[in-house]
């Protein structure tokens, strides 16, 4: 058991990672009381069912009040506005995070409502999977990866500590790094895999001289691994493609080029140019396993993981 790092902590959003924090925050003991706020009534009561709090409210303000530590686990298109409805409930002194995958999008959305008596500290969890809800979520999730910290200029240094901390206790590894920064990171190693993933299927899916069975009969051979990324929730793709599109454009542009390059040394029969290419990218992949970013397991490890 860890120390109780905050006494009272207010989940909003009780889906893959709020439900896996709020699992991993009961086992570690960091906290007195958890609450939790969902905007729909059946996800709440999935949450109730499966003991993930101590109080629950469709109204964020009510499970806000008198919070040491507010996580906001919503959609990022929805930040603003999540933030507007606890700014007046909001406890002075309070820290006030989320989870998002953009950053200055939800700088942008929620600086403007939040009161300057609370902590506003942006953080990103790099920890998922395709699964989404309530019971999707496990203590373990966040063991072994990063969650990155982008603290604004003039914020607190022990508020970010104490956050850092509690990231920690969770079993992340901690960084910090510029807003802006953040999202062209996340647009290369995240965001744009997805959207490439997402177009593969849906070509794969359109082919008129492959039929859908075969698609699936054969899928081990690498289309499988496109279709777990695909798989992830809709509308948070949705949001993160309009709320870090200037990056993500960047990087598609990027990824136009090098793959026209490709598409010319497979034309002319350029080996060497082949074998240097995808040489580099196995390295690439070996760095990331040596890093402990991946295990030799099915799905990351992540269901073997949640069976622990």
């Amino acid at each position: 058991m860890s120390e109780i790092l905050f006494e009272k902590i207010a989940l909003i959003g009780i889906g893959l990672i709020g439900s896996s924090l709020a699992r991993v925050i009961r086992r570690e003991g960091l906290t007195n009381h958890i609450a939790i706020s969902t905007r729909s009534e059946q996800t709440l009561e999935e949450a109730r069912q499966l003991g993930l709090g101590d109080s629950y409210a469709i109204d964020a303000k009510e499970v806000v009040r008198d919070a040491d530590l507010v996580i906001i686990s919503v959609p990022v298109g929805s930040s603003g506005a999540v933030a507007e409805q606890i700014a007046p409930a909001l406890k002075a002194g309070a820290i006030v995070t989320d989870v998002g995958s953009t950053k200055a999008s939800v700088i942008g959305q929620m600086l403007p409502f939040l009161p300057k008596n609370v902590h506003f500290i942006p953080g990103h969890p790099i920890a998922g999977t395709e699964k989404s809800g309530p019971s999707a979520g496990f203590a373990e999730l966040f063991r072994g990866r990063w969650c990155i910290l982008t603290p604004l200029p003039g914020t607190d240094q022990y508020a970010v500590e104490r956050l850092g901390r509690f990231w920690e206790a969770c079993g992340s590894r901690l960084d910090t790094m510029d807003p802006n920064h953040h999202d062209k990171v996340l647009a290369i190693v995240s965001h744009l895999p997805h959207i490439i993933a997402y177009n593969i299927v849906g070509t794969a899916d359109d082919l008129e001289t492959v039929t859908e069975s075969e698609v699936i009969k054969y899928s081990a051979s690498g289309f499988r691994d496109f279709t777990r990324l695909a798989a992830s929730d809709p509308v948070m793709w949705r949001d993160i493609c309009l709320h870090n599109k200037d990056a993500i454009l960047e990087m598609l542009a990027r990824f136009s080029e090098d793959l026209s390059s490709l598409q010319r040394a497979i034309r002319w029969g350029d080996g060497d140019k082949l074998f240097e290419m995808f040489t580099h990218t196995r390295d690439v992949r070996r760095s990331i396993i040596e890093a402990g970013q991946e295990v030799d397991l099915p799905d990351f490890g992540r269901q073997a993981a949640a069976k622990v």
